[in-house]
């Protein structure tokens, strides 16, 4: 049965996210406009769906979350980190990451299901939204060589991660663990990351309720964009 309310219009605004679906699902239609995007984002809604598929809107309960101050740098990260030859840089090569992100994973290639939803359309989507500073990269490098980097999307003094990749061993890690850095001294407080994973939860990121994610990004989204110069070389972060 299709309810009235999943389906949604170009111009229609999102249902409460009251009405989501056990697994978070909101609704299915509309656009991938920029106004639509930053829209979903401040709602507490991303999009999620395979190529040729309708656009799903997704707000999952409960949610994934890392508070930039309660990153966790393990042992054998903070070797890396003192020992690493990585540069990190920040929105460099946007659209590159975005790629990097789509392709399947390597440790999956026997799965069937081992498909990207990073598909041309919202590359070509977050590129714009790119193209008006909401959305950024941090790029991490091995000898020229893009090798592990993440994106996701900036309002306020909020940061909604999307995606990260590695093509080398803890490139992504010390990307984030730069991020968080980078973030906390501008008064970002925290990143959304969306739903559980053990990768992540290992870097500190937590669950919370729907209704304090909601009452978060609602205070943070509406704090004045910060001076940030993203566009930037990072030193890497300091051993803890």
């Amino acid at each position: 049965m299709t309810l009235p309310w999943l389906s949604l219009a170009d111009d229609a605004p999102f249902p409460p996210i009251e009405h989501a679906f056990e697994d978070g699902l909101v609704a299915a239609g509309g656009d991938l406009s920029p106004k639509r995007l930053l829209n979903a984002y401040q709602h507490g809604l991303f999009p999620w769906f395979n190529k040729d598929d309708p656009i799903l809107w997704w707000s999952p309960n409960p949610r994934m979350v890392l508070f930039t101050d309660q990153i966790k740098i393990s042992k054998s990260l903070n070797k890396t980190l003192k020992r690493s030859s990585f540069i990190i840089t920040f929105d460099r090569a946007f659209e590159e990451v975005m790629t990097a992100c789509s392709q399947p994973r390597t440790e999956l290639t026997d799965d069937p299901n081992n498909d990207t939803w990073i598909h041309p359309e919202m590359i070509e989507a977050y590129v714009e939204l790119h193209q008006q500073g909401y959305a950024h990269s941090i790029e991490c490098w091995q000898d020229d060589e893009l090798v592990g980097g993440l994106y996701g999307i900036a309002i306020g003094h909020m940061f909604f991660g999307e995606s990260m990749f590695s093509r080398a061993r803890d490139s992504s890690k010390i990307a984030l663990v730069t991020l968080c850095q980078q973030l906390s001294r501008w008064g970002f407080e925290m990143i959304d990351c969306q739903v559980y994973s053990e990768h992540l939860a290992s870097l500190g990121a937590q669950e919370i309720e729907q209704g304090e994610f909601i009452k978060n990004i609602n205070e943070l989204c509406q704090q004045a964009v910060p001076n940030a110069p993203w566009r930037l070389d990072s030193d890497l972060p300091k051993a803890r």
